[in-house]
């Protein structure tokens, strides 16, 4: 289980009413002490969007983290947890031209891009600055793809680069994402290919790129075991010696879901358990918490969390698991039905495991006038 000693005395004392999310710091602590251990040659920078709990930014940059933020406001967060600006990448390759002066302003150099558009905008608001190009990656063997939305092709990344070369920027490197829950640990190899050649049609312009973002990716523990961060780390390096060969550029990595998944737990409880006709063979469990109050990852069935209760040990029965709002996509298993025990009732308390990230910020303000996910971080 990965409900921790802390978080079931904290449950136990406090007893929280409604749903919640604590989250244990000491797990947080472990991971990024496993991360500095598996990739040592990598920079962390952390995603701030996966858990933006002052607590853990705080302690991240205690522990000399950097962090990924994807806007202004994450940017101001990670400054009052400690960071330095030198210590703050802007992540997101969609950003206002005010906040690329704001953040210049706040003292943050660094800048992702995908497109000349984009690259202009920051010669103008934030001059001299760097910037690294993120190129498009095919995601597969990821559960959560990322792979449309960001990031442009390898000639065109060499395109947006040279521009921002002519405009006085400095081309710092290139970033990919191979998708969020990345299981295949190879999945870096073929992008770090494409990011070779980057380096290599700019190297013969007389461009100097030196530094490869390795983006985010690495996955969290939820009901299938995952490879170790050492195992990531290995084939990482492999992929980046056999692609670089000694001359193997600076790295930093954007751990989000893997620096904080698996340190939260969230507390709900089992408001209604029905069927839709005598004869129906599955129930559906209705939970006090869903789609829009943190568990927007189970938008596609996507993301499978573990659950626990007090009856475990009872035989299990598939079920429907749904939210309690009156909007009818607010069902998270539903294709996959989701074992429960038989003797499950109304009122039991059950705990969603691995949902420290991307639960909190995911959870809608006020949607049937439900308040949003209580987070204590112990």
């Amino acid at each position: 289980p990965m409900t921790t000693e802390r978080i079931i005395d904290f449950l136990n004392t406090r007893r929280p009413d409604g749903p919640c999310l604590i989250v244990d710091l000491d797990v947080v602590r472990d991971n990024f002490s496993t991360f500095k251990r598996a990739m040592p040659g990598s920079a962390i920078y952390y995603a701030v969007k996966a858990n933006p709990a002052p607590e853990i930014l705080r302690m991240l940059a205690a522990m000399g983290s950097s962090f990924d933020a994807a806007s202004v406001t994450e940017i101001e967060m990670a400054l009052e947890a400690g960071a330095t600006p030198q210590r703050i990448s802007f992540g997101n390759t969609i950003k206002k031209e005010r906040d690329v002066a704001r953040a210049f302003a706040l003292g943050v150099k660094m800048f992702a891009v995908d497109c000349a558009e984009e690259v202009e905008k920051i010669a103008r608001a934030a001059p001299g600055s760097r910037v690294f190009c993120r190129v498009l990656t095919d995601g597969e063997g990821a559960e959560w793809p990322l792979s449309r939305k960001f990031g442009c092709v390898p000639a065109m990344a060499a395109d947006v680069l040279r521009h921002a070369y002519a405009l006085g920027l400095e081309p710092y490197g290139v970033s990919f994402h191979v998708g969020s829950q990345q299981t295949d640990v190879h999945a870096w190899d073929r992008a770090l290919g494409d990011a070779r050649g980057v380096f290599e049609t700019l190297a013969a312009d007389g461009i100097v790129l030196k530094m490869v973002n390795l983006g985010g990716g690495f996955p969290s523990r939820y009901l299938k075991d995952i490879p170790s961060a050492e195992a990531y780390g290995e084939a990482i390096f492999c992929a980046l010696s056999k692609h670089f060969g000694n001359r193997i550029p600076e790295t930093i990595i954007e751990p989000g879901r893997a620096m904080v998944g698996n340190a939260g737990v969230i507390k709900t409880e089992v408001v209604l358990i029905s069927k839709k006709s005598k004869e129906d063979a599955m129930r559906w469990v209705y939970l006090d918490i869903g789609k829009f109050g943190g568990l927007a990852e189970t938008m596609d069935e996507a993301i499978r969390y573990p659950i626990r209760t007090n009856r475990d040990t009872d035989a299990l029965e598939p079920c429907v698991l749904a939210g309690p709002t009156c909007d009818s996509a607010d069902v998270m298993y539903e294709k996959n039905p989701y074992p429960l025990p038989i003797t499950l009732t109304i009122g039991d308390e059950v705990l969603i495991e691995g949902t420290g990230a991307y639960t909190s910020t995911y959870s809608s303000v006020a949607f049937n006038g439900f308040e949003p996910l209580k987070s204590y971080v112990i």
